[in-house]
């Protein structure tokens, strides 16, 4: 059965910096892309970062140059870390896990799904 564990949610002011984690089980977690997709209120959920099996990541524009995803893939986790937020990076963040690359920050690519955790940042 296929898991995925976020972790590392909290609030912060904006400008500080967050560390999320997601640890998967279940499937062969180095060949599987993976993602990091948020939700805010009243939003639909929208691509932030993703990672292929080889290291290759891509951003979405409003977090390029401050979020940063890695994988670890001899402990099963994947990272986002979380520089110079913004009220707006407000939301609940999942991790997901894919088998392709194609449209990597598309949220109907992705058949796995954390349950999320939420990131406040307070003016």
């Amino acid at each position: 059965q296929v898991r995925l564990v976020e972790s590392g949610g909290g609030s912060v002011q904006a400008g500080g910096s967050l560390r999320l984690s997601c640890t998967g089980s279940g499937f062969d977690y180095r060949s599987y892309s993976l993602g990091w997709f948020r939700q805010a209120p009243g939003q639909e959920r929208e691509g932030v970062a993703a990672i292929d099996i080889y290291g290759g990541t891509r951003y979405v524009d409003s977090v390029a140059g401050r979020f940063f995803a890695s994988r670890d893939n001899p402990r099963n986790t994947l990272y986002l870390q979380m520089n110079s937020l913004k009220p707006e990076d407000t939301a609940i963040y999942f991790c997901a896990a894919a088998s392709g690359w194609s449209n990597a920050l598309v949220p109907g690519n992705y058949p796995y799904w954390g349950q999320g955790t939420q990131v406040t940042v307070a003016s």
